[in-house]
């Protein structure tokens, strides 16, 4: 057993990769992307337990159906075909670099961001981060074939009719909400009237939803390529704040309208930067529709909401609580907020971390 934190995440990818992307029907299996965060912070030894515990929850790696070819259009958001995908990006990462594969899918996957409640993006983005900080290897290559593989199979788009088309980069169609920040656009988004049942239940529901159209075609990306990854940085530092009023309304599911954003961002470095701009947008549509199906109607009620931890080892102390408390999106939360309050300082990114941990249950 390696003590080495990158050989600790090869270590569980490796068992993990044995295992199917979901279990139970249709949960995505967060193991890759909470080891990864575990790992990132520091926290390797913690890595082996918690996932003997995790594992015992999942299932084996599925069967295939039939090869992915050219006809892969008509594979996308298959999800009995997981398993042809998956094999379909082991081959096709194996022949070329890891880069080139993603510059060619990512704007093929990136209008189905809504993978699997934004799983399939947010699992790459884990890879991506794993390859860029530690180091290219073939397990974690391997790894990123498995994420690609599971967003292609679950590869959905939001819903509803654009305002004017897709709007391309620099030139939103609604002036109103061309000016908006990113925390005063998450702000200006409505909620979904029925905010009962899961993902699969509430994403349709958007195309009913008043000024949607206008909302999900204003992506607030114009500018220069570093402009882009500032206003996408800034969304993400948004979601994750706006979790502290609003995450009482789905505690789990909220988080991801951050750890999406947050996925994508992390993900720029190793994309060419005419990718930027629409990979903003995507990150835009999906905190909004998230936003939209998950948040509450109402802030939280005064005297709910933790205070801020503070002291030079806040974070590292807030992301420790969070894998003590075990639950993956608490661990995965509290990665994007750990990003945010070193990217802003504001110690109300660790207090919506903390707000997370109280809110979603702790595992058993």
């Amino acid at each position: 057993m390696t003590t080495d934190p990158a050989g600790i995440l090869d270590e569980a990818y490796q068992r993990l990769h044995r295992t199917g992307p979901e279990f139970d029907g249709w949960l995505s299996n967060h193991g890759p992307m909470a080891a990864e965060a575990m790992a990132r912070h520091g926290h390797g030894d913690d890595v082996g337990p918690w996932l003997d515990g995790y594992i015992r929850g999942l299932e084996d790696f599925p069967l295939g159906t039939a090869p992915v070819t050219d006809d892969w259009p008509e594979a996308l958001g298959d999800p009995r075909r997981i398993a042809d995908w998956t094999i379909f990006f082991c081959r096709e990462t194996a022949g070329q670099p890891w880069r080139e594969v993603l510059g060619t899918w990512w704007p093929r996957l990136l209008p189905g961001v809504a993978a699997s409640a934004t799983h399939g993006v947010i699992r790459v983005g884990h890879a991506v981060r794993a390859l860029l900080t530690d180091g290219e290897d073939p397990v974690r290559v391997t790894e990123l074939a498995h994420g690609l593989a599971y967003w292609a199979a679950r590869w959905q788009p939001i819903p509803g009719t654009l305002a004017a088309g897709p709007t391309p980069a620099g030139a939103p169609t609604d002036p109103q909400v061309e000016a908006l920040a990113p925390a005063a656009a998450l702000a200006a988004v409505g909620r979904i009237v029925d905010q009962s049942g899961g993902f699969r239940n509430r994403l349709p529901r958007l195309a009913g939803l008043a000024g949607w159209s206008a909302v999900r075609s204003a992506p607030l990306t114009a500018g220069s390529p570093e402009q882009v990854r500032v206003w996408l940085a800034g969304l993400a530092d948004a979601a994750v704040l706006r979790y502290l009023d609003y995450g009482h309304g789905q505690p789990t599911m909220l988080v991801h309208s951050a750890t999406a954003p947050t996925a994508i961002l992390r993900t720029l470095p190793a994309l060419s930067q005419d990718l930027w701009a629409p990979s903003a947008a995507a990150a835009w549509e999906a905190a909004a529709a998230l936003t939209a199906i998950y948040a509450a109607p109402e802030p939280a009620p005064p005297g709910t909401v933790p205070a801020a931890p503070t002291g030079p080892g806040a974070a590292d102390e807030t992301f420790a609580r969070a894998v003590a408390h075990g639950d993956e999106h608490v661990i995965k939360f509290a990665d994007t907020a750990a990003d945010v309050h070193a990217r802003t300082g504001d110690a109300a990114a660790l207090a919506a971390a903390v707000h997370a941990a109280n809110l979603i249950p702790r595992e058993a």
